[in-house]
C-alpha cells in the first residue's frame, strides 16, 4: 500500500512541476488533462502527508517515553502517543478507501428512467412519486434537472419519464439506485381499504460525451411524428417528436418533449449515447461480475432492490438488510442515510476483495 501512495505523491509532485511549464500552459488539451489528473491525486496526498505527520508524532512521542520524565509531562507524553496512535488507525481506513480503483463514471452527470412495472395506474403513480423524490434530491444537491421524455398518464402519474442530473458526482450517489423498487399502499380508490403491491422500474446512466460513444449515422434511422400529451393536451400541429433507432443494437430512443424538433433530436441523441456505452460497460465487466457480484447488487434492471410499505411508513433496502421508518423524508428527497450506507457497503465490498486478490 505504502509503495502505491509513495508513487502517488511522486506522481502529484511532477504534475505540479509541469503545470508551471509554459510549454504545457499553451497546450490547452494536455494542460486540461494534467489538471484533472492533479485535482484526482490531491486528495489521496492530502491524506498520505497527514499519516507521515501522524507517524512522526509517534515516533518522537516514543522516544521521549524512553527517557527519564517526570510524571505529569509523562502522562501528558502518553496520552498523546495514544492519540496518534488511535489517529493513525483512522488514517490508514481512510487510505485504503482513497486507493480502492475509482469508478470512472462517478464524476459524470446521469440520465435517469423510470416507468411503470406491475400495477397499472397505482405503478404509473409511484413513478410520478420516485421521479420527485430523486428532483428533491437533487435540489439539496444544487444539481440541475432536466426532462427529457414523458408519458404522462390522465390522473396524474406516468408511464414512463427520462430526465438527466447534471451535478458533479451525480452518477456516484445515484448508481446503486437501478432496479425494481417496489410499492405497498392502499390506492385512494381502493374502498375496502386493502393494501396494493406495484413495481416501478428505474435505470440510472452515465451521461456520455461524443467523443466516448462512436455511433454511425448510417446505423441510424430517424422518424418524426406529431407530439401529444396527456389526455389530448399539448397536441403538436407540426412533427416535432423525434424517434431514433439504432439499427445494429435495435435500441429505439423517443423524444418529444421539446417544440423544436432539433432540441427533441439533441437530447435523444444524449439518451441514446449513454444506452450504448452501457452495453459497452456490461459487457467489459461482465467477467468480473461474474467471478464477484457486488453486494450492493448487480444493477440488474429486474433485481428486486428496495420496498416503500405506506402502512408501516419505512423503507428497506433488501441488497443491504436496511430498514428505515422514515417513509415520508425520504421520498421528499432526504436520501443521503440510505445512499451513504450503500456507498460504504459498496467500499467495503471492494476492500475485501482487494485483500483476497492480495493474498
Amino acid at each position: 500500500m505504502f509503495d502505491k501512495l509513495q508513487v502517488a505523491e511522486d506522481r502529484y509532485e511532477e504534475i505540479n512541476h509541469k503545470l508551471s511549464d509554459p510549454a504545457v500552459i499553451s497546450n490547452q488539451e494536455e494542460y486540461k488533462k494534467l489538471m484533472k489528473e492533479f485535482s484526482e491525486l490531491g486528495e489521496i496526498v492530502a491524506k498520505y502527508r497527514e499519516f507521515k505527520k501522524v507517524n512522526q508524532d509517534i515516533n518522537e512521542a516514543r522516544e521521549l517515553l524512553e527517557d527519564k520524565l517526570d510524571k505529569d509531562f509523562r502522562e501528558m507524553v502518553q496520552m498523546e502517543f495514544d492519540e496518534a496512535r488511535e489517529k493513525l488507525e483512522q488514517i490508514k481506513k481512510e487510505l485504503k478507501i482513497l486507493l480502492v480503483p475509482k469508478d470512472p463514471n462517478d464524476d459524470k452527470n446521469v440520465i435517469m428512467e423510470i416507468r411503470g412495472g406491475a400495477g397499472g395506474e397505482e405503478a404509473a403513480l409511484f413513478v410520478g412519486v420516485l421521479f420527485r423524490m430523486y428532483t428533491r434530491y437533487a435540489e439539496r444537491k444544487r444539481w440541475k434537472v432536466e426532462i427529457l421524455d414523458s408519458n404522462p398518464t390522465e390522473i396524474g402519474g406516468f408511464k414512463e419519464v427520462v430526465f438527466s442530473i447534471d451535478g458533479k458526482g451525480a452518477y456516484s450517489k445515484l448508481k446503486f439506485e437501478s432496479g425494481v423498487h417496489r410499492v405497498q399502499r392502499v390506492p385512494s380508490t381502493e374502498a375496502s381499504g386493502r393494501i396494493h403491491t406495484s413495481t416501478v422500474t428505474v435505470a440510472v446512466l452515465p451521461e456520455v460525451e461524443e467523443v466516448d460513444v462512436d455511433i454511425n449515422p448510417a446505423d441510424l434511422q430517424i422518424d418524426t411524428y406529431r407530439a401529444s400529451g396527456a389526455g389530448g393536451q399539448h397536441i403538436n400541429k407540426t412533427e416535432s417528436a423525434i424517434r431514433i433507432t439504432h439499427l445494429p443494437s435495435g435500441i429505439v430512443v423517443n423524444c418529444q418533449d421539446e417544440r423544436s424538433q432539433h432540441k427533441n433530436k439533441d437530447k435523444a441523441m444524449k439518451i441514446l449515447r449513454s444506452k450504448l456505452y452501457e452495453i459497452a460497460q456490461e459487457q467489459q465487466n461482465s467477467e468480473v461480475a461474474q467471478t464477484r457480484k457486488s453486494q450492493v447488487g448487480t444493477g440488474d434492471r429486474s433485481e428486486r432492490i428496495r420496498t416503500y410499505n405506506y402502512p408501516q411508513g419505512r423503507i428497506t433496502d433488501h441488497r443491504i438488510g436496511l430498514t428505515l421508518y422514515k417513509i415520508e423524508e425520504i421520498l421528499e428527497g432526504d436520501l443521503d442515510e440510505l445512499i451513504d450506507a450503500l456507498i460504504t457497503t459498496d467500499q467495503s465490498e471492494k476492500l475485501g476483495a482487494g485483500t483476497e486478490e492480495e493474498e
